[in-house]
């Protein structure tokens, strides 16, 4: 009995394999959406933030998120267009290894994510167009989501006055 309780209680976790590739093709696909309309600023940066979100910190380049107990960093180099690789490669090259590290092209734009696995069902997980990224802790079964929402909010990104 007891193995039958591991071998199910084994089944009912997400792989991070299979979480993964869902995670790749919401992410793309959210890449190629129109972009959602900015409904909050913070300094000269307007952006997208989904249900829940709130900012709980910023600073010039980098404004914090929380949505719930996740926090979120929403970080913005204005010198780096969407089409810009420079925050992609600063973010592989700060790993020794990366378990997804996917590009996107789409438009007039460089997508991108990673995900790294850390301990206890845990992964970093970024999402990035251009010179914007954005960063969170989250479980393997929420990748999927929280790779959608954070596409668009990085999808959204406006600089103005």
């Amino acid at each position: 009995m007891s193995l039958l309780l591991f071998v199910l209680g084994a089944c009912s976790h997400a792989s991070l394999n299979d979480e993964s590739k869902n995670t790749i093709k919401t992410v793309k696909s959210a890449l190629q959406e129109k972009a959602e309309q900015p409904n909050e600023k913070s300094g000269k940066i307007h952006f997208y933030l989904p249900n829940g979100y709130k900012i709980k910190d910023e600073k010039p380049n980098n404004i914090i998120l929380k949505n719930g107990s996740k926090i979120y960093i929403l970080f913005v180099n204005p010198q780096e267009d969407s089409l810009s690789e420079v925050v992609y490669k600063g973010t592989v090259n700060q790993y020794k290894r990366l378990n997804i590290n996917e590009k996107f092209t789409s438009d007039s734009k460089f997508g991108f994510l990673t995900i790294k696995e850390l301990d206890d069902d845990q992964n970093e997980l970024t999402v990035g167009i251009g010179g914007t990224k954005i960063t969170t802790q989250t479980e393997t079964s929420d990748l999927v989501e929280d790779g959608k929402a954070m596409m668009q909010i990085v999808n959204s990104v406006k600089f103005g006055k």
